[in-house]
């Protein structure tokens, strides 16, 4: 049986997602949220910049 490649109808769903419980895919029929429940602080600076100079450092002492 051949299928097409496009589908004609918009309501025509995959074929796993159609396999899923309601309950795994309830979530996509919600509206989006549009505010940021988080916010980037110089803690999380702080600490990304801490990480990659300790990375880059200890990767300098192994080839060194």
């Amino acid at each position: 049986m051949r299928r097409a490649l496009v589908l004609s109808s918009e309501t025509a769903r995959h074929w796993f997602r159609a396999s899923l419980p309601q309950r795994r895919t309830a979530f996509a029929d919600l509206p989006a949220n549009d505010t940021v429940d988080w916010k980037l602080t110089a803690s999380d600076i702080r600490g990304v910049a801490t990480t990659y100079f300790a990375t880059f450092a200890a990767v300098l002492a192994f080839i060194i």
